[in-house]
């Protein structure tokens, strides 16, 4: 029986190349499916979240007749749009994060391929979390901003700005919420270990702090330490999770 030709070690990594790209537009397709779908549903409720979100505004602003402004005629129609397609990554997330699981974790062993459902409802629950924080500090974050000036102004506040600053304002605290999950990763992939994780501790402090400073929109004191203190547990809880999945 004449043996198979061996494949030149090139075009086997042509090969590999291809059929990762190919497994990326796949998870690309079925994610993008996935958030359109989510954002038809979450534009029958779009109303509804947009007032609730400007209640924060409005409390924020000491005055009960507060309105934020629309400047244009496209505005409440583009707004609702922008609230929906925000909501439908939301909805869509059980989906996106676990076709990014299955994405990136071929390279594991069996054994740790199991964690994917783990993965990712601690992935949703925690940035779920993370976005129910930002709101719970929200209040604080504006009355810190439009009091700053010292003086009261004269407020016109565009509603689509307004919305894009919340927003912010979630995605932010929703992907720092992620941190354990990034480090409980890294751990399974063996990239770092539990024993660099703790003689890190201070280094990991600093770098915590600065990062809450630079991703709150809002950089007020409150939105920090409700962001830092949070991750910082997180690193804490991470170093033993690490050490109960050596076992």
């Amino acid at each position: 029986m004449a043996k198979s030709k061996p494949v030149p070690l090139s075009e086997k990594a042509k090969m590999s190349f291809f059929s990762h790209i190919l497994e990326l537009r796949k998870r690309i397709m079925i994610s993008v499916l996935a958030i359109v779908l989510g954002t038809f549903v979450a534009y029958a409720f779009a109303p509804w979240a947009i007032r609730w979100i400007s209640d924060f505004y409005i409390e924020a602003s000491n005055q009960p007749d507060a309105q934020l402004a629309q400047t244009t005629v496209l505005d409440a129609f583009v707004l609702r749009i922008k609230v929906a397609t925000y909501g439908g990554i939301v909805v869509a997330s059980p989906v996106w994060m676990f076709q990014l699981w299955r994405f990136i974790t071929p390279g594991l062993a069996p054994k740790e391929k199991k964690y994917a459902i783990p993965f990712v409802v601690a992935s949703v629950s925690l940035f779920l979390i993370g976005g129910i924080v930002a709101f719970l500090t929200l209040t604080k974050a504006l009355d810190f901003l439009l009091d700053s000036g010292g003086v009261e102004y004269f407020q016109v506040i565009s509603a689509s700005s307004y919305v894009s600053f919340v927003t912010l304002m979630f995605i932010g605290f929703g992907i720092s919420f992620q941190f354990p999950v990034v480090l409980v990763f890294l751990l399974l992939a063996r990239i770092i270990k539990t024993s660099q994780l703790k003689a890190f501790r201070r280094g990991a402090i600093l770098i915590i702090v600065i990062f809450a400073a630079v991703i709150t929109p809002s950089a007020d004191p409150y939105s920090l330490f409700l962001m830092a203190i949070p991750m910082y547990l997180f690193y804490e809880i991470s170093i033993i999770i690490g050490r109960i999945l050596k076992r």
